[in-house]
This record gives C-alpha cells, structure tokens and sequence, in this order.
C-alpha cells in the first residue's frame, strides 16, 4: 500500500473512531443500557436522579434506621453531576481530537469504573445493615412515637405507604408509651382512614401485617436496583476507555503519517 493509502486509510479509521466515541459520549450522558431484568436506565441524568428521588423520598424511610449514611443521596447527585459535566467535556475532546486529552478522559473514566465498581458492591452487601439497622430503628422509634416529631412522621409515612402497623406484628403497639397512654395505635394503622381517630389495636379496619418484613422487600428492591445500576454502568465505561484509547493512538499515528 502506498503512503498516501495508509494516510487515507488511517484518516478514515480516525473519523470513525471519532464517531463511535461520539456515540459512547452521548450514550454515558443521556441513553439507556438495560441491566438484566432490572431494566435501569444507566445515565449520569439517572444517577443524579437516583441521588436526588433518595433525599426526597427515602429520607424518611432512612430515619428509622441506625445504620443509615446520611451522605449517600449526596454522592450519587454528585456523581451523576461530575458525569454530565465530563461527557460534555468529552465530546468536545473527541470533536478536537486531542490525544492528551483523550488519554485525561480515559484514566478517568477508570477512576470512575474503580469507585462505581465498588460503590455497586458495598451498595449491595449494604442490605445486610440497612435490615440489622431497622429493626433497631423500629423498636427505638416505636417508643419514641408521639414524642419525637421527627420519628412519629417517619412511622406514620412508613405504616400509610406500605400498609402495615407494628414491626412484626400490629400487636407490637400494645409494648409501646402511646398504646398505654392512648389504649389505640396510631391512625396511620387505619386501612383507608376508615377507623376512628384512635382505633383500638383490635379494631378489624388496621393493617395487621407488620413493617419490618415490607422494609426489607423495599430495601431489597431498591437497594439492588442501585447496586446493580452502579456495576453497569461501571463495566459500560470500559468500552469507552478502550474507544478513547483507540482514537488517541490513530490521532497520533496520523500525525506521524502527516510528516514527510
């Protein structure tokens, strides 16, 4: 092959080198990769999401628990926030096609990996002391209930959303300083709000199941949903270190090829 055909040829492999990489960028930033049967959307917009649907909505629910890392939401908004602003970043380096700065952006996208990596699997070996840390919580707060705003909101959001009243058993009220004080359980044990304003723990309008079982359920999907989210996206950026890589080297070799 002459000179002139490998100089074509390698300034071909780069324009296409450029174009999937392109394409790497904008799937990292905002499309969709599908984990198993979890179906997560793994984007930086989504972890930013995540991070911020866990302050929102599971503060409460975390509240119960004594083992709970309040700075967990923040680090996953953090997160999905440094990913948007690096893959907007990146489509700039790819479009400059500056070796230097392609190599920058794959020794961070394996820093990423490295945390991610482990973030998804401290995320998932975490719902063992998330579990440990509410039942804990459960009992401390039952006892607080009606004393502490704070614990008394969280119960009441906990019973109403998941339907359910005590820890193992709606029985379990009957242990409590506000069932002896008020001989009833709070109303958020109402089914519907179709008991009185203090239904009697007999009464057969309150949920009878307990909570505890349901939080774990809930922190088994959520949680898992998270730590599986956080594996994919860890192994998805991979392909983008070997795609910056790549186009790096063809950059430069093209540079080479340029000199007479």
């Amino acid at each position: 092959m002459t000179k002139m055909g490998k100089r074509l040829q390698t300034v071909a492999a780069v324009t296409c080198m450029k174009s999937l990489l392109m394409v790497f960028n904008f799937a990292f930033w905002i499309i969709t990769s599908i984990v198993s049967k979890l179906k997560i959307k793994l984007t930086g917009i989504v972890i930013l999401a995540v991070g911020i649907w866990m302050e929102v909505e599971l503060y409460k629910y975390m509240e119960l628990t004594t083992n709970y890392y309040s700075a967990a939401p923040y680090i996953l908004i953090g997160t999905g926030a440094i990913i948007i602003l690096v893959g907007s970043l990146a489509c700039c380096c790819t479009a400059k096609g500056q070796p230097v700065l392609l190599y920058l952006y794959s020794a961070f996208l394996i820093v990423v990996f490295v945390v991610e990596l482990s973030a998804g699997i401290s995320g998932y070996a975490y719902r063992g002391k998330l579990k440990t840390g509410f039942k804990r919580g459960l009992n401390e707060s039952l006892g607080l209930y009606g004393i502490d705003r704070t614990k008394t909101e969280a119960i009441d959001m906990l019973q109403s959303q998941l339907k359910c009243c005590g820890i193992d058993t709606y029985t379990d009220w009957e242990r409590t300083r506000w069932s002896n004080h008020t001989k009833s359980v709070p109303e958020s044990c109402c089914e519907a709000r179709k008991c009185h304003h203090t239904p009697r723990i007999h009464e057969e309008d309150i949920y009878t199941h307990g909570c505890y079982d349901k939080v774990v359920d809930f922190i088994n999907g959520n949680m898992g949903t998270i730590g599986a989210a956080g594996l994919g996206i860890a192994f998805f950026q991979l392909v983008g270190v070997f795609l910056s890589c790549c186009l790096a080297k063809h950059i430069n070799k093209a540079k080479y090829e340029q000199v007479p």
